[in-house]
């Protein structure tokens, strides 16, 4: 399927490379149409959001708020509204619109239209996603009326990884993969949104090499340290959401203790002492079920794996959604993984028989923590909900 869906997308952006900057100069507006999808005017969009009423908020990204509206033939929608006119705010409206009307997935939220590039007001208009993001219901209001059942989570995780397999066999990296990116439909389906950080990645490139953007808590470090973009950025960022989603903690959280600010060195550290009860969320039945605690634990060690310092040793995201789909089956085999190798055997025949925490132990004997950043220069809330913007 995903090899199938390669040889699509390549088509689909055959002319990708030069369409990014050149499309800049280019009017690529005709009709009443931009890239193929309706133009709205900014007047019918105040209308639709009364005049961006402030109770109409459905939330606050880097790049601009995101209001509920309802459209005149009674579609109701979700308009973002970007912060600045200006340059780089138009290139990163015309990726955000170019990407979206280019594919087509299940998974990835519909762009409905666009107000004209050439408006005093840049504004995205998407199909609106009624039950709010995976963060609100992991750690925001929501989680505290109905929390997520595990197997609710587990579909969460493998919608997500589709998600962004698709986005990799057609070449595009998101950037800025997290719960607040991941919307829920009234049924708990899934919705990956934002791609005002999405690259279109170049034909033979390994990598990009662009400055540093994302969000407190999911940026990879490699990408962070050395410039470098690639396939598996996105992947350090899904580790991040795969360990919110079997604590229920935020990625970023200034109340913890400093050296557990971020998620990732605290579920490392955690995993590592073997301290499971002070990671995964109890209310996930992790300690009465005996089949949520094989696959809370295979998840755990999938999530430290994307979480791998060195890139070369984190999964690809098809291999990822592989292992998901295994895992909640019951037709994973942890010991078989081809992606890290657990040695820590060695020497440990007096020890009590292998239990599924030990299983997953092992992977952690020579990781280095992670040091995705926690701190940036803008402001920005305990859950990490803010970008970084750099360069």
């Amino acid at each position: 399927m995903i090899r199938h869906k390669k040889k699509h997308c390549s088509l689909i952006f055959r002319s990708r490379n030069a369409s990014s900057d050149s499309s800049l100069k280019a009017d690529l507006e005709v009709g009443n149409l931009y890239f193929g999808v309706p133009i709205f005017t900014n007047a019918e969009l105040e209308e639709a959001t009364n005049h961006f009423d402030s109770s109409q908020e459905l939330g606050d990204g880097g790049f601009g708020i995101v209001y509920y509206g309802k459209l005149r033939d009674g579609r109701e929608v979700a308009v973002k509204r970007l912060y600045e006119h200006n340059y780089r705010q138009v290139k990163q409206f015309m990726t955000e619109v170019e990407i979206l009307t280019r594919l087509r997935h299940k998974n990835l939220v519909s762009l409905y239209g666009c107000t004209s590039r050439h408006s005093r007001e840049l504004l995205l208009v998407y199909e609106y996603i009624s039950n709010g993001t995976v963060a609100d219901h992991l750690h925001g209001e929501r989680a505290k009326q109905d929390p997520l059942l595990w197997h609710t989570r587990i579909s969460i995780a493998i919608e997500t990884a589709t998600a962004l397999a698709y986005l990799h066999a057609c070449d595009i990296i998101h950037r800025d993969v997290k719960t607040n990116n991941i919307l829920l439909d009234k049924n708990f389906s899934v919705k990956v949104a934002d791609f005002g950080l999405s690259w279109l990645f170049p034909n033979d490139a390994s990598h990009v090499s662009t400055a540093p953007q994302g969000t407190p808590g999911y940026v990879d470090p490699d990408y962070h340290r050395c410039y470098r973009l690639m396939e598996k950025s996105d992947v350090y960022s899904f580790g991040v959401v795969l360990v919110e989603l079997i604590s229920s903690m935020p990625a970023v959280d200034i109340s913890r203790d400093r050296h557990e600010i971020n998620l990732a060195n605290l579920a490392t550290s955690k995993i590592r002492n073997r301290e499971f009860h002070e990671l995964i969320d109890p209310n996930l039945g992790f300690e009465s079920d005996p089949e949520i605690n094989r696959m809370i634990m295979a998840v755990a060690s999938l999530a430290l794996r994307c979480l791998q310092q060195d890139k070369d040793m984190r999964p690809f995201m098809k291999t990822i959604l592989e292992e998901l789909k295994a895992i909640s089956i019951g037709t994973h085999e942890p010991n078989k993984s081809k992606d890290v190798t657990d040695d820590n055997s060695a020497g440990q025949s007096n020890n009590p028989p292998p239990s599924p925490e030990r299983d997953h132990v092992g992977l952690l004997k020579n990781m280095k923590l992670p040091t995705s950043p926690v701190s940036v220069t803008q402001k920005w809330g305990s859950s990490g909900s803010s970008s970084i913007h750099s360069g």
